[in-house]
């Protein structure tokens, strides 16, 4: 590896969330508890996560010229998130996400709209191919157009850099796409739309892995919420256990937590399991907070936890 940088591109979209006692049903108005404006979309909050963990992050993305981008921007300098590759556009407007937390169960629902992010060319992604070929690591999403995703992961994969997508949301993807990706990191939802096999644990992970291996990926790490995730590779099977770090407020933005927490280990030389335990730990912390880019802990939390819990 080069250096430690870690290249992310994705999305940022401005999330509006509302906070309830129970989901409204089509037709009914329901008062919320609450509401807030905050920085958004899986990459981004990835590159915050990653940024508070001490990596070093490059974004790449598309923004409008508008309030909303002017957000991403002010928290990208904020948090010391390079911007190079961050382009602007007059044609759309900056996204947003509508978040609805159930204020009881902690547990979201969201719709995304990527706004500007999807006027990202595979031209203007090019153009970053030296900022790509000088990271350690390349990570991505499924927000963004999938053959912009796969044109990405290609350029990294050709160039020798590792790449991680994180497959969400959960969408089809072509199989090529699957040996262009050094390690998958699908949740229980997404892990069971690609491999066509229900996973609710350990045990079902297990088998999905296999399935998503055997089209290519060379690592599998499944997040299973409040069991932790499962790992496997050719050589290595485990579970890692998940890490309470308190009680738990809400769910949004813990997979980008750990997403950014296991490109901050690989970067920094970690093997895996270690890798996936940082990653876990800042998805810990992160469920005891409200908000997505703003629950994400720095690194001094995390290893603060890690040692409290295994020593």
């Amino acid at each position: 590896m080069a250096n430690r940088t870690i290249t992310i591109m994705g999305i940022f979209v401005a999330d509006l969330t509302f906070r309830t006692t129970h989901m409204p049903a089509w037709g009914e108005t329901i008062l919320g508890l609450g509401f807030k404006l905050g920085p958004g979309g899986k990459g981004s909050n990835q590159a915050v996560a990653a940024a508070r963990l001490n990596g070093q992050v490059d974004f790449i993305s598309k923004l409008g010229r508008d309030t909303f981008g002017d957000l991403a921007r002010e928290i990208y300098r904020k948090e010391g998130i390079q911007t190079s590759f961050l382009l602007e556009t007059d044609h759309h407007a900056t996204g947003a996400a509508s978040i609805v937390v159930d204020h009881v169960k902690g547990e979201n629902a969201i719709i995304v709209f990527p706004g500007a992010c999807s006027e990202l060319t595979t031209t203007e992604v090019e153009q970053a191919r030296e900022l790509i070929a000088a990271s350690s690591i390349f990570m991505t999403q499924l927000e963004l157009p999938v053959p912009l995703v796969q044109y990405a992961l290609e350029m990294a994969h050709q160039l020798g850099v590792p790449t991680i997508l994180n497959p969400a949301p959960a969408l089809p993807i072509p199989e090529e796409l699957y040996a262009l990706c050094d390690y998958m990191t699908p949740n229980e939802t997404e892990a069971s739309h690609l491999s066509g096999k229900r996973v609710t644990g350990p045990d079902d992970a297990e088998l999905a892995a296999d399935i998503l291996l055997a089209r290519g990926v060379r690592n599998v790490v499944i997040t299973l919420g409040a069991s932790g995730a499962f790992v496997k590779n050719a050589n290595l099977t485990a579970h890692v256990p998940a890490f309470e770090a308190g009680a738990v407020l809400e769910t949004t933005g813990a997979g980008d937590a750990f997403n950014g927490g296991l490109a901050v280990g690989l970067s920094e030389g970690m093997d895996l399991i270690e890798a996936t335990r940082f990653g876990c730990g800042a998805a810990g912390i992160s469920v005891t907070r409200n908000g997505t880019a703003p629950s994400m802990p720095t690194r001094e939390e995390v290893e603060a936890l890690l040692e409290k819990c295994v020593g």
